[in-house]
């Protein structure tokens, strides 16, 4: 097997950490890196005691998938607006482990990643600078607004 080791650099190394499903994922996959599964989700610290099922619905999304459930129930306007896109795709909380298996097996069948190009032609820029003057410019609007105020002058003297 293929042996790695897991540089995290800066990364906060606390239980539950993102950096550690991806080091779930590598040895999933079959590389060999050294490691401990005290930082895994479902580690007790106190009874030293790895639950592997806890960790298994942390990886197909069962936490969320609770998560929705209790919020549905509690604050219907909240799951609303933290959910929105969830809805608007059709994914019920029961819904979701068999997304997180349906995404699984697309990775195992294709696992090269392809960027989405988005159409960029839509956006509209919300800023423009000001279009710079040339001397002749600047000088022929200094002109005008001496004018302007100079017959501002005149027209409160007469």
């Amino acid at each position: 097997a293929f042996r790695a080791y897991l540089d995290v650099g800066l990364a906060r190394t606390t239980t539950g950490a993102k950096i550690f499903g991806a080091l779930k994922g590598a040895v999933d996959g079959g590389i060999d890196i050294p490691h401990s599964t005290k930082r895994f989700p479902g580690y007790d610290a106190e009874e030293k005691h790895f639950d592997s099922e806890v960790h298994r619905k942390h990886i197909f999304g069962l936490h969320v998938a609770e998560y929705m459930k209790n919020l549905a129930d509690e604050d219907e306007d909240a799951f609303k607006r933290q959910f929105s896109q969830y809805i608007k795709a059709g994914v019920n909380a029961d819904a979701v482990e068999e997304l997180y298996k349906k995404a699984h097996a697309a990775i195992r069948a294709d696992p090269e990643h392809k960027p989405i190009v988005k159409d960029r032609s839509k956006v509209a820029k919300k800023r423009f600078n000001p279009k710079k003057l040339t001397l002749e410019q600047r000088k022929e609007r200094v002109a005008a607004k001496k004018k302007e105020v100079l017959e501002q002058i005149q027209g409160e003297a007469e």
